[in-house]
């Protein structure tokens, strides 16, 4: 039996607990750190410590008890992992130095694989959690807040990766960074159930990164929700894009990105829920788009799009374009504005929709005519385009509309 412990769980039958506290054997947490070897674990008292950077450089365990305060106090970096199997927990990491160049932040990861980030709350940091050329490292539970900037320029992101693979990013609370989590060069990766919200720029931000899930998130009052670009098979499915409301902002930002899934999200009280440029090859299956300005905006630029099955409600526009053609395939979606009819009963309008209205081609070209908007000048050109249909682009069509709301 000893001979099978020895074999199975060596490090955890070497490995130490050290305590740092008031009354501990410990002082100071790089007292105990440099006291430490690979697959010890350090129990840090409740308390506040102020000890500059503290770099890990091996296997370790730093666990709070009572939840101490690490307080950078506006001048260093906090932690650095530069080293593998590194586990944080339970503490509250305050006020990191800000370096713009260096990008330095509360805890920064080198080169570190499978570490661990759980259950802390980061507040007023440049950058929250910087990761940098991470492998298979979990970042989750996590309340990363920050108010100590108005502008994009001065603050980081709450959670930033880069050149990382395998990245674990779940259950986290973000709020009042540049962007809430932002992906550069960032592949298969798997977001899940975050709350990121009014974020200066973007809640995610994914920037040349591929083959990524994201998934359950909650993206409330941003610039804009989520960004992606310059990024392949990405996948988006089961995201409420909430609130993200103002000049030129978006639920959704698809910047020259191709062969991705978009599913069963929920688009909701949004300046444009969705705004394509450059993509081609996307499915847009099952999702809402309620009560946005624009349900999607889709540059001409954009080709071989897929919108199937989606739910198009109380949107001021449901489609708008910035070119008079189009390359993309909508069928079989449910638009509240439809009043055809469905004489043979199989739940299709007999007559097909046109989603994309001459008064939007018109607000697209010149944003000044929304003045107009709910004027009886609109009214005649609907009324006009109805008489007249090929005023607007033939081929934006929906030739089977559905007759009711779809399942999401």
């Amino acid at each position: 039996m000893f001979r099978l412990m020895f074999l199975f769980f060596p490090v955890l039958i070497f490995s130490n607990i050290l305590k740092v506290g008031k009354n501990e054997q410990f002082k100071t947490i790089k007292e105990a750190v440099a006291a430490s070897k690979s697959g010890d674990s350090i129990l840090v008292e409740s308390g506040v410590y102020k000890e500059g950077n503290i770099s890990i450089t091996h296997p370790l365990s730093l666990i709070g008890i009572g939840r101490p305060v690490l307080d950078g106090e506006m001048k260093y970096e906090i932690l650095s992992f530069r080293a593998n199997n590194i586990l944080l927990k339970g503490f509250r990491i305050i006020n990191s130095g800000e370096d713009e160049i260096k990008n330095i932040g509360a805890v920064r990861l080198y080169d570190s694989h499978y570490s661990t980030i759980e259950n802390n709350i980061f507040e007023n940091n440049y950058f929250g959690i910087y990761v940098q050329r991470g492998y298979r490292c979990m970042i989750r539970n996590n309340k990363i807040t920050s108010t100590r900037a108005t502008s994009q320029e001065g603050i980081g992101d709450g959670i930033h990766a880069w050149v990382s693979e395998e990245i674990w990013i779940k259950n986290n609370y973000i709020e009042g960074h540049k962007d809430g989590i932002y992906l550069e060069k960032v592949i298969k990766s798997y977001i899940y159930r975050n709350y990121s919200k009014k974020n200066l720029r973007y809640g995610l931000h994914f920037m040349s990164s591929n083959d990524d899930v994201y998934v359950g998130n909650t993206f409330d009052n941003n610039n804009a929700g989520v960004a992606v670009m310059y990024s392949n098979n990405v996948g988006m499915v089961a995201n409420n894009f909430i609130n993200n409301w103002g000049d030129a902002n978006y639920g959704l930002l698809l910047k020259d990105i191709s062969f991705s899934k978009i599913k069963h999200n929920r688009f909701q009280s949004n300046t444009t829920a969705i705004f394509l440029d450059g993509a081609t090859k996307i499915d847009l299956f099952k999702n809402d788009f309620e009560d946005n300005g624009w349900g999607m905006k889709i540059n001409s630029n954009c080709m071989e799009n897929r919108v199937i099955n989606n739910n198009f409600i109380n949107n001021t526009f449901d489609v708008s374009t910035s070119g008079s053609m189009t390359m993309n395939d909508f069928k079989k979606n449910f638009w509240d504005k439809y009043e055809g009819y469905d004489m043979d009963k199989d739940k299709i309008g007999d007559v097909p929709f046109h989603p994309l209205s001459l008064y939007s081609l018109l607000v697209e070209n010149n944003p000044s005519i929304m003045l107009l908007f709910k004027t009886f000048f609109v009214d005649l050109l609907d009324k006009t385009e109805k008489i007249i249909p090929s005023l607007t682009p033939v081929n934006f069509v929906d030739e089977q509309p559905l007759m009711k709301r779809v399942s999401i």
